[in-house]
C-alpha cells in the first residue's frame, strides 16, 4: 500500500486514477464473465458511476471505494458461495479486502478456505488484479473443502436437545439513508428470521430480535465491510427459552420512517420524528430504550430538535 511519503498531490491523483481505471476494467471482465442478476452485487449500486464521473473530471471528490459481493453455485455438490470484495483505492498495489461465505462450510472449513485464499492472492505479484484470480481459484478450489464439512457433520454426534437463548439488540446508526443498505437490513433480517424494525432517517435505529447467534450473525454482517458510524447501545437476553416466539416484541421486521424535518429530496437530511418514535416504542411495550438510545426522557422527545442529539 502507498504511504505517501515524497509523492506530490498530482502524483498521488494520478496514481489512484491509474489504480481506478484498473479498477473499472476489472469491473467490466467481472460483469462479462457473470452476466445474470444477482450474480454480482454491489453494496452502493452507484459506485461504479462515481468512479467513472471522477475519471472523467466531473466529480472532485474521490469516490467511496467499489464494494461488492459474487454470488457463485457449486453443482456438485450442491452449495451456493458468496465472495465479498472491498477495493481500497490503492488497488492493484494493495491488496482487496476479501471474505468467502457459505452455509455449506462448517466453521473450521470456512477459516481454513479463507486463509488459503488470502494466501493464493498473495502470492501474485504486487498490481496483478486478482479478483477474477481468485473467483477461479475458489471455483477450482472449494469442492474439497465443502465434503470435508459434510463428513464432518455426519461424523458428529447427535446434539442433545438444548434450550434457545433469546437475544434482543438496539442498534444506534448516525444515519440511515441508502436504498442499498435498507435493503441489505431487510434482507438479512428476513434470512435469520429476526423480527424487530429499522427506522430510517439521522440517526437511524435498528432493532434485531430472536436466537442470540442470528442477532449477533447480522450484527456482525450488517457492520461488513465499512459502516464506521454505528454501535450497539443495548442487549437483552433471555437465557434457556422452550420458544423464541412468546419473548418477541415485534411480530415481524419492518421498515419505519418518521421524517420531522429536513431536505429530503434534495440533501438526504431528513431527522425523524422523536414523538411519532416514542408512541411507536409505547406501543410495543418498550418506551424505556428510549433514554439508553438518546440519553433523553421520553416525555420530553416532542420537545427536542433531533438534529442536537447527532
Amino acid at each position: 500500500m502507498y504511504s505517501g511519503e515524497g509523492i506530490s498531490g498530482a502524483t498521488m491523483a494520478s496514481s489512484i486514477t491509474e489504480n481506478l481505471e484498473l479498477q473499472l476494467s476489472e469491473m467490466e471482465l467481472l460483469f462479462s464473465m457473470f452476466p445474470n442478476k444477482g450474480e454480482i452485487d454491489l453494496e452502493d449500486a452507484s459506485a461504479l458511476l462515481y468512479v467513472q464521473r471522477y475519471l472523467e473530471g466531473v466529480r472532485e471528490a474521490l469516490p467511496p471505494q467499489v464494494s461488492f459481493s459474487v454470488n457463485l453455485t457449486v453443482e456438485e455438490p450442491k452449495a451456493d458461495v458468496c465472495l465479498h470484495v472491498s477495493l481500497p483505492h490503492e488497488y492493484p498495489f494493495a491488496k482487496p479486502e476479501i471474505f468467502v461465505r457459505s452455509q455449506a462450510l462448517d466453521r473450521q472449513q470456512q477459516k481454513q478456505l479463507n486463509d488459503d485464499l488470502v494466501s493464493h492472492i498473495s502470492s501474485l505479484y504486487n498490481g496483478e488484479l486478482c479478483i477474477s484470480i481468485a473467483v477461479q481459484w475458489l471455483q477450482d478450489s472449494i469442492v474439497p473443502y465443502i465434503e470435508k464439512s459434510k463428513v464432518t457433520s455426519e461424523n458428529a454426534p447427535k446434539p442433545k436437545e438444548t434450550k434457545i437463548t433469546f437475544h434482543r439488540m438496539w442498534i444506534y446508526s448516525h444515519h440511515i439513508y441508502r436504498q442499498e443498505l435498507r435493503k441489505k437490513i431487510l434482507d438479512y433480517a428476513k434470512r435469520l428470521h429476526l423480527t424487530g424494525f429499522s427506522l430510517t432517517g439521522k440517526p437511524g435505529v435498528i432493532c434485531v430480535e430472536g436466537k442470540k447467534e442470528n442477532c449477533e450473525e447480522f450484527w456482525r454482517d450488517i457492520r461488513y465491510p465499512n459502516w464506521k458510524h454505528i454501535s450497539c447501545k443495548h442487549t437483552e437476553t433471555i437465557e434457556a427459552v422452550e420458544n423464541v416466539v412468546e419473548h418477541r416484541l415485534f411480530e415481524a421486521f419492518e421498515e419505519l420512517t418518521f421524517e420531522a424535518h429536513g431536505d429530503y429530496g434534495l440533501r438526504n437530511d431528513y431527522h425523524m420524528d422523536l414523538g411519532q418514535f416514542v408512541e411507536f416504542l409505547k406501543e410495543h411495550n418498550c418506551e424505556h430504550v428510549f433514554q439508553i438510545l438518546f440519553g433523553l426522557d421520553a416525555k420530553s422527545a416532542k420537545n427536542v430538535d433531533l438534529s442536537l442529539t447527532s
